[in-house]
């Protein structure tokens, strides 16, 4: 199985060619297509998750809710598979998991919508990136889905929102992928530069960065 020290080399390896030193997870995490048979073991699942319980939120409301299917689950798994878009379809078959995240978007502590509720959980789906690096797993999410078949295919609650959709599992080899997605898997990683989306002061001001 991969680790976080081999994701560094061979075909699977894609680190961030970034400007100035980052953390070692944050150059290594990438959202492959190409997943290999392995399954993820329920310990590291689980560790994974308990990444997304730390993440902040707004009031501690902790607003998001995860629904998750191995590939061993069979039936389960191709009803979730199903809301995909036949594009996402092809090559999520293949992960040892899908992952269905939602958000609550009213608050619990309070009368009144979360407004945050999405944002948050962006920042519980980002600890989950890092923290399946850190086990030598991939995250690809994905916008690429019908939601509301979603909502009913996992029954979600009408209170939380389907936002998106991410397979897991250890990556595989991206010479198993149809031509137009192997180029993509191969293709260099780009960024916009700091300087394009961080100002100083006001919009548009450069920040020095």
């Amino acid at each position: 199985m991969t680790t976080p020290d081999t994701l560094l080399s061979g075909a699977r390896a894609k680190p961030a060619p970034a400007e100035v030193p980052v953390h070692e997870l944050i150059r290594l995490r990438w959202s492959p297509r190409a997943f290999s048979d392995d399954p993820v073991s329920d310990a590291q699942l689980k560790a994974i998750f308990e990444a997304a319980r730390w993440a902040p939120s707004a009031f501690n409301e902790q607003p998001w809710a995860f629904v998750i299917a191995r590939r061993s689950d069979g039936e389960a798994f191709e009803r979730m598979l199903s809301c995909l878009n036949a594009n996402n379809q092809g090559w999520t078959r293949h992960a040892a998991a899908l992952v269905f995240a939602a958000a609550r978007l009213e608050m619990t502590s309070k009368p009144g919508p979360n407004k945050t509720a999405l944002y948050d959980l962006g920042q519980a789906v980002a600890h989950i990136g890092l923290q399946a690096t850190a086990e030598g797993i991939a995250v690809h999410q994905m916008v690429g889905f019908d939601a509301d078949r979603a909502t009913e295919v996992a029954a979600i609650p009408p209170e939380y929102r389907c936002l998106t959709a991410f397979a897991l599992g250890y990556p595989g080899d991206p010479a198993a992928l149809p031509d137009a997605l192997r180029e993509r898997e191969l293709a260099a990683r780009v960024r916009k530069p700091v300087s394009e989306f961080v100002f100083g002061g006001s919009w548009q001001q450069s920040a020095g960065l």
